[in-house]
């Protein structure tokens, strides 16, 4: 008989809290969970609906769609309907700039080295809003589902992605209402779906992991039952998206027609119907694909067959395997070593792989038994299960209570290792000054979940001395936070061109009960929307101020070089962005400082163009 629970006091029936598991993929996302009492994972959905394409359309009221309906609308709205999101997390304009052909949406060139921003309409989001829209439908479809509350969640990311990367991926689940109980290499979780973790036997295990918009290969070791990742290679900007972008060019190649003079409606489209003969002839390579698609009056041929996609395949295919041989090299292992091999990723399905790998590894069983689509999602509900104390099977190390990071401009935390992290764990990450000529740098350093370090706990500071003076923005500063098996956090700042270094020891868990870290996590969990909201709109300040003060400097240092009307058209936008600073609106400020950069971009190459001309006339050429 099954057990309802009744709230005495509101006299409502309380929802059972399910923690989920979720794989935020570049084309499709998954929920699953584990049914309590069991010890298998199920995916979230009916009728085999599990799947839901990563897309994310915003309608004229700019109020988003996610999901099946969302895809359908690329075509028709290329410039409201966003794809491909996870390629652009914890990136800026620079890393995906050479990418950009084939997004029918606007990516904001800002020349800062800030998280890449998307222009809808006069709206700018950047990739953790984005991916965290998603993440609400995930957890919707997952409440409605399992008729239970849902605001827990492990969320995978590739074993290849980096610190900002990962820390995007949390904040978007912070975003979208999730307390993100651990964020999981998706090969890790891949391992715990096939029950790698429980084997009896000392095995070697690769695992190849291609999605749609990244590609990862990693080697673990597992050892009485216990499994440990020796090696990963990878490129977080290498999928299945690559094969379509390629199948897209030989049709233009085959119609003697250039992408520059389509536009985005006809772009999405061969890039739609790329994808669709990817998909057929990876399931049926003996037929050819041949779906034209009409551009108005004209049909374009999309004649094309399995071994000409193998073809233009074979470099991007080259690329995976150049990364499995890198980690080979790294695991110091060679190829006969390997005892199994594990397929991840949906672009697995292409039958060239399974052919690539069989015959670098001759003999080596090669797993593709779990959907590939579904295998992470399911690895990720098992680790969740753990995490809610509901498996004794498996033994975790300690972790960290809560987050621990530095105050950064602004007043807010940035985060350098997550609550939750397993310890020992090190980890660091470069900053730099703000100001010309700063010699000293205050670090302070910060314990918890809310974005403005004044919420949190301050655990200590220390200045580091005597860095020598050098323009804003030109030194390197790393800040290394390492914590031993003892729990007690050593935290060092190195200026890397001097080689100025400092470090202290700091307890980072003294003095705080297990009731006062409770507290501090449902803060961060309440204010988790208006938290994250602040720390948006405070991060669009400072880049106002920062901007503004850049310019300024550029108009004293350069302003012989600009004409009249160049240096009033500037400062005019100077004081505009200063005046929209005062507004508090994230949106004004940030359409104010690409005004700015758009204004002043032409005759600031022409004054770059002056510099490198002169500095090149004053050198003399070596005779050899």
């Amino acid at each position: 008989m099954a057990k309802i629970s009744i709230n005495i006091a509101s006299g409502a029936i309380e929802k059972p809290n399910v923690v989920v598991g979720i794989d935020l993929g570049t084309t499709n996302s998954l929920v699953a969970y584990t049914p309590k009492g069991e010890l298998h994972p199920k995916l979230v959905g009916n009728n085999q609906n599990f799947i839901v394409p990563s897309v994310v359309h915003f309608d004229d009221n700019n109020i988003p769609l996610v999901g099946s309906k969302a895809k359908q609308l690329i075509a028709q709205h290329p410039e409201r309907t966003i794809f491909s999101v996870k390629r652009l997390l914890g990136k800026n304009y620079h890393d995906i700039s050479a990418h950009t052909d084939y997004l029918g949406y606007k990516i904001i060139n800002d020349d800062q080295d800030n998280l890449v921003k998307v222009n809808i309409a006069g709206n700018y989001y950047n990739p953790i809003q984005l991916s965290a829209i998603i993440l609400q439908e995930l957890k919707e479809k997952a409440q409605i589902f399992l008729n239970a509350t849902v605001d827990k969640a492990v969320i995978t990311v590739p074993a290849y992605f980096n610190d900002a990367q990962r820390q995007a991926t949390r904040d978007a689940g912070k975003l979208a209402g999730l307390d993100v109980l651990r964020i999981v290499n998706e090969p890790t979780a891949a391992s715990l779906a096939y029950g790698i973790d429980k084997t009896d036997q000392d095995k070697t295990i690769l695992v190849f992991d291609l999605g749609g918009g990244t590609f990862d290969v990693s080697i673990l070791r597992l050892e009485q039952g216990v499994f440990e990742v020796i090696a990963t290679n990878g490129d977080t900007y290498l999928g299945g998206d690559d094969i379509d972008k390629i199948i897209v060019k030989y049709w233009l190649e085959l119609n003697g027609l250039e992408i520059e003079n389509l536009n985005q409606n006809q772009i999405q489209s061969l890039r739609i119907a790329a994808e669709t003969a990817k998909i057929a002839l990876s399931n049926s390579p003996e037929l050819p694909f041949n779906t034209p698609v009409q551009f108005g009056n004209v049909t374009l041929n999309t004649y094309i067959e399995y071994h000409t996609l193998v073809a233009l395949a074979e470099p991007i295919l080259s690329k995976t395997m150049n990364c499995v041989s890198m980690a080979l090299k790294d695991a110091k292992l060679l190829a006969n070593e390997i005892d199994e091999i594990v397929l991840v990723g949906g672009s697995t399905r292409f039958p060239e792989i399974y052919k690539l790998l069989s015959d670098k590894f001759p003999g080596v069983q090669i797993n593709n038994q779990i959907n590939p689509d579904e295998v992470v999602a399911l690895g990720a509900a098992i680790e969740a299960d753990i995490l809610a104390g509901n498996r004794k099977d498996i033994l975790l190390l300690d972790v960290t209570p809560l987050s621990l990071g530095i105050e950064t401009a602004g007043a807010l935390m940035d985060v350098l290792i997550p609550r939750n992290s397993k310890i020992p764990t090190r980890i660091g990450r470069e900053y730099t000054t703000s100001v010309d000529g700063q010699i000293n740098l205050k670090i302070a350093v910060y314990q918890g979940e809310r974005e403005l370090v004044t919420q949190n706990r301050k655990l200590g500071e220390f200045i580091l001395k005597n860095i020598p003076a050098m323009p804003a923005g030109f030194p390197k500063i790393e800040i290394q936070f390492a914590i031993n098996a003892d729990g007690v956090l050593k935290v060092a700042a190195k200026e890397l061109r001097s080689g100025v270094m400092q470090e202290v020891d700091i307890q980072p868990t003294y003095g705080l009960t297990d009731a006062e870290v409770e507290t501090m996590l449902e803060s961060g969990m309440i204010n988790a929307q208006a938290d994250i909201e602040l720390r948006l709109e405070k991060e669009a300040q400072n880049e106002a101020e920062q901007l503004i003060y850049t310019a300024k400097r550029f108009l004293e240092k350069h302003g012989i070089l600009l004409t009249s009307e160049e240096i009033l058209g500037t400062e005019q936008r100077i004081e505009s962005l200063r005046g929209l600073l005062l507004s508090n609106n994230r949106n004004e400020i940030l359409a104010g400082v690409e005004a700015l950069n758009e204004y002043t971009r032409p005759f600031a190459e022409r004054v770059m163009d002056v510099a490198v001309s002169t500095a090149l006339k004053s050198k003399k050429v070596q005779d050899i």
